[in-house]
């Protein structure tokens, strides 16, 4: 019997950077923001799942490399992290890290917009 491991791909928000965005904004201010932080992730997020299945390296990169400012802006440290690997390694000959590395970046890129909607959602 084959199982399939899914990692659960924890994450880190800078919970100080989402409340310096609010002080900075004001709440609808923040909260616009925010929400066109997150539309624009899931776009690139799917863009780079598809650039990676089609085999577009370059527009892998492109789209790894716009995810990284965008998530660092509201707080999603792991996400930036992983889009920036995921951005290096689709410059090497490596398949098997970038395979991994595109994996854990859908997982990671899930798993924090699902958690920075939860913030918005709650005492920012």
């Amino acid at each position: 019997m084959v199982k399939k491991l899914r990692p659960e791909g924890a994450v880190r928000v800078d919970k100080e950077r989402l409340e310096q965005l609010y002080a900075q904004l004001g709440t609808s201010g923040a909260d616009g923001v925010v929400s066109r932080a997150m539309e624009e992730l899931a776009v690139r997020l799917a863009k780079v799942e598809s650039s990676y299945r089609k085999g577009q390296f370059q527009e892998l990169q492109r789209s790894a490399r716009s995810m990284i400012a965008i998530s660092e802006q509201i707080g999603m440290e792991t996400f930036a992290s992983v889009a920036s690997d995921v951005h290096e390694l689709a410059c090497l000959d490596d398949s098997t890290a970038l395979a991994a590395t595109v994996e854990r970046l859908l997982r990671i890129g899930e798993n924090s917009l699902l958690a920075v909607w939860d913030m918005q959602g709650s005492s920012i």
